[in-house]
């Protein structure tokens, strides 16, 4: 799956110039975390999300000691975003953003690398097409074992490593893949397993994949057990 698959097109979107009250609204009145800041043209230049509006009411009470309030940003960046009074001011830039063809598992990477929950997704010249959020992933993921087995055959074994799928067998239940057949290469019986794991919506793998004649082995078979972390 790519992420033009699950993505929101219609996105709500902030300039820089917008108040901070203003763009606080939006975001409560449509029940919604973030916001994407762009320019005239379109290009993504910022993400505002509720943690920078929270930065601000968290530096304005007593609570905390001036040291432990500062000690999260650096100087500058703390100093601006308490003072901010428009989202250009408060957002967090450059966004972390993403292309609509990357697949999902980049996407999940990215969320958790960058400990985000909402990637902007952009077209070449970084203008935005959509929004693809974790709430988006997790649809994905409690996909059907139909669909789940669907791309594996088609997306993973004949499109991505360009093998014939009639050639391996794929059994999906609950989300837990079993492979069986025959393949050209020890390498293929390696690298089919660790493609299906990526697949959204796949909880382990289950391989028993056998190929020919190997190193002077007459038949050769691999036994692996991936299990989502």
């Amino acid at each position: 799956m790519r992420v033009q698959d699950v993505m929101t097109t219609e996105v709500l979107t902030v300039r820089s110039d917008t108040s901070l009250k203003d763009a606080a609204e939006i975001l409560a009145r449509n029940r919604i975390s973030g916001l994407p800041v762009v320019d005239g043209e379109n290009h993504v230049v910022g993400v505002l999300s509720e943690g920078d509006i929270l930065f601000k009411e968290r530096g304005a009470q007593e609570k905390k000691g001036v040291l432990e309030r500062w000690l999260d940003l650096p100087l500058p960046e703390a100093a601006a975003k308490l003072e901010a009074r428009t989202v250009g001011e408060a957002m967090t830039a450059p966004a972390v953003t993403i292309g609509r063809k990357r697949p999902l598992t980049e996407a999940a990477n990215s969320m958790i690398d960058e400990s985000v929950n909402r990637l902007p997704v952009v077209d070449e010249d970084r203008r935005l097409i959509g929004i693809v959020t974790r709430a988006d992933l997790v649809r994905a993921f409690v996909r059907s074992d139909e669909e789940i087995g669907k791309e594996i055959e088609e997306d993973v074994i004949r499109r991505t490593l360009w093998i014939a799928p009639e050639s391996i067998e794929v059994t999906v239940e609950r989300g837990e893949v079993r492979l069986t057949g025959e393949v050209e290469t020890k390498a293929d019986a390696e690298l089919i397993p660790a493609f299906v794991q990526r697949v959204p919506g796949v909880v382990s793998v289950l391989s028993k994949l056998r190929w020919p004649e190997e190193s002077g082995e007459r038949n050769g078979r691999l036994l692996l057990w991936h299990k989502q972390p």
